[in-house]
């Protein structure tokens, strides 16, 4: 349970990070900011889509939390580039 709620703590400290750096971004304007919010709605949609099937699934929310962790990671990676 501990994990979970570790997990869990972690996936808030590093979205913080992410939307930090699309904020950056997207107030930079341009192409690459279009890009970005383009990009971010989608993995929106799609995260939440993963999401829904992994629970009706039978799969467990810490699966989900870790699922959204990897991408949000990812998506550290590329904004800090």
């Amino acid at each position: 349970m501990f994990n979970y709620w570790m997990n869990f703590s972690m996936l808030a400290l590093e979205a913080q990070h992410v939307v930090w750096l699309r904020t950056i971004k997207l107030a930079a304007g341009g192409k690459e900011a279009s890009v970005e919010a383009e990009r971010m709605i989608t993995e929106k949609l799609t995260a939440a889509q993963g999401a829904a099937a992994t629970i009706m699934t039978g799969g467990s929310a810490e699966t989900v939390v870790l699922a959204y962790r990897k991408k949000v990671r990812s998506n550290v990676r590329r904004l800090s580039k």
